[in-house]
């Protein structure tokens, strides 16, 4: 048994069934035992890949796009750069790289990057040597001070929220505890979870409220002082009912009780929810788009044809896979099953990329 299992057995026993989300936080962020909070989970040799490390191109649009938007903003003269969730910092490096091509933006922008794991941290800093001098923060309140632009790629599903099943007896709570046999399992709570939409048995509905809370925050701030967040994810447009947690280690997807500490956890992202909590909190919402529609609307295509010219056949074989895979349609594949989401200030044109993007309540 693991050390992190062994711990939550423990807790169990004494306080009795967890909720979902404190599962998720201890396995994710626990300060020893913590999945993000001790390896580098990213790559090949890691359990899962991001667009970021797929390709350069990824990146370097994003921060065409940023530096688009910094103009829109009127070039403020001191803006933050801020990355929820920077993986090894391979999004950021990109996007510094690219911007240098636009004037005063490598001069105005400050990088920040909010990141918990000691161990990511350390990543980070090489990654960014001689590109920028970060700061981090251990949350988003820190790091948001005057006009910011906010990138956030796989960050909002790796954030804990609840969950509840629909029984004959109403909403009850889904909670983690254990079995007959001592080993972690899934329940039900024995109290009625309140009012909640009507479904039928056996639904599930999640709660994402630590999602909402940092979006809302965000909201707030760029409404007041100024500014964009680009929040790319995978997950659905509209909301609806399901089970969307789950467990990847080695490339692969496992029970999310089985290895507590050792495998990543995610669910899947309510984007008609964010936007919404955009919205109520003073926001712009545009989009969501999907990535492929945002990428191929930034030039994903005209950027590789670019590349693939100067590459070898062998490079240029893996622009071509790269470009797939960023783009590819169906209910897995990346171009189609992530989401982008941007939300600005009021006073911002339509951003690029969401031109034909909008939610219904919107158009």
């Amino acid at each position: 048994m693991s050390a992190l299992k062994a711990e939550l057995a423990g807790l169990i026993r004494e306080e009795g069934p967890i909720s979902v989300s404190r599962y998720m936080a201890l396995c994710l962020g626990h300060p020893s035992h913590g999945y993000y909070m001790k390896r580098d989970p990213f790559g090949a040799q890691g359990d899962f890949t991001t667009a970021p490390e797929i390709s350069q191109m990824f990146g370097e649009l994003i921060g065409l796009w940023a530096a688009h938007v910094w103009q829109a903003m009127g070039a403020p003269a001191s803006l933050r750069l801020i990355e929820l969730g920077p993986g090894r910092g391979t999004l950021m490096a990109d996007v510094l790289r690219a911007t240098k091509i636009v004037p005063g933006f490598r001069e105005a922008a400050s990088v920040h990057l909010v990141e918990t794991s000691p161990a990511l941290r350390e990543v980070q800093a090489r990654t960014l040597a001689g590109l920028a001098a970060p700061v981090w923060h251990d949350g988003i309140a820190t790091a948001l001070d005057g006009p910011v632009l906010v990138l956030a790629n796989e960050f909002l599903d790796a954030l804990p929220l609840d969950q509840f099943v629909m029984t004959p007896q109403g909403w009850r709570e889904r909670l983690v505890g254990l079995d007959a046999a001592g080993e972690l399992g899934f329940g039900l709570s024995t109290v009625d979870a309140g009012p909640s939409p009507a479904a039928p048995q056996g639904a599930f509905l999640e709660q994402p409220l630590a999602a909402l809370d940092i979006v809302a925050v965000l909201a707030r701030h760029l409404a007041e002082a100024g500014g964009v967040a680009l929040l790319i994810d995978y997950g659905s447009i509209r909301s609806g009912f399901g089970d969307t947690l789950q467990a990847m280690k080695s490339h692969a997807f496992t029970p999310p009780l089985s290895e507590p500490g050792e495998a990543d956890l995610t669910v899947h992202v309510d984007f008609a929810r964010v936007a919404q909590a955009g919205l109520s909190s003073g926001a712009a919402a545009h989009g969501p788009a999907t990535q492929r529609d945002f990428l191929l609307a930034l030039g994903l295509g005209a950027r590789a044809q670019a590349l693939s010219h100067k590459a070898s056949r062998d490079q240029g074989a893996a622009i071509s896979a790269a470009f797939d895979r960023l783009t590819e349609q169906g209910a897995t594949g990346m171009g189609e099953l992530f989401k982008v989401l941007a939300l600005s200030h009021r006073n911002l044109p339509p951003l690029p990329g969401f031109d034909l993007h909008r939610l219904p309540e919107q158009a």
